[in-house]
Formats: structure tokens, sequence, C-alpha cells
């Protein structure tokens, strides 16, 4: 079966951290551009973070620059995003998303990615 599957959401207390994981299955994500998109109850989903898929090249939305960090282990087939920082405002369900194209991948836009999407993990900072 051909997936995407999230895990390591969880809740945390702020200035806190999680890695959240982003597994390919049936599927080598090398090809891939893969973002990170999150959800708020209420709020429109928002882009986070991508990876391009050619040179490894990575975008941060404002909001997260300088906490969180995407990155690839071709060998696990596996993207992460460690959120470092924690803030209250971070609470939301976190997808991950791939499209097989190559060029600067795009943080911001949930149609870029046309191949898979994940069916998301509950991230909760709270004290």
């Amino acid at each position: 079966q051909l997936q995407l599957v999230e895990s390591g959401g969880g809740l945390v207390q702020p200035g806190g951290s999680l890695r959240l994981s982003c597994a390919a299955s049936g599927f080598t994500l090398d090809y891939y551009a893969i973002g990170w998109f999150r959800q708020a109850p209420g709020k429109e989903r928002e882009g986070v973070s991508c990876i391009s898929s050619s040179d490894g090249s990575t975008y941060y939305a404002d909001s997260v620059k300088g906490r969180f960090t995407i990155s690839r282990d071709n060998a696990k087939n596996t993207v992460y995003l460690q959120m470092n920082s924690l803030k209250p405002e971070d609470t939301a369900v976190y997808y991950c998303a791939a499209d097989r194209r190559r060029g600067r991948c795009r943080y911001y836009s949930g149609s870029y990615y046309r191949d898979y999407w994940g069916q998301g993990t509950q991230v909760t900072v709270s004290s």
C-alpha cells in the first residue's frame, strides 16, 4: 500500500521538544519533495516547512524558523520535523505531504503536493 504515515505527536509543555516522523511505505521518498503542514481547530491549514528532492534544500515559515528543523533519512525512507522551543500556538494536527517533482519545494502551498498526504498526528503544547 502506497502511503505516508506520520508519528511522534503528543502532549508537551511550552519550551519542550518533539520530533515528528513521516514514513513512506510502498515508494521511495528520495525522489519526492516533502512538505509539513498543520491545522489548528477553527483555522486554515498552514504550511510549516519543506525539503526539496533535488538538492535537499529546506524552507520554513517565519513562525517556526529557528525552532523547527526538517531533515531526511533516505536509509529509513523517512522525513523528520524536529520541533524545539514549542509554544502553545504550535498546537495543531501536523500532516506531511509528498510530490514527485524537482526544483524548489513550496512549504506554503498545499496544492503543490499532488501525490500523497498522511493522516496527521496531533501535537498539543500546554502546561
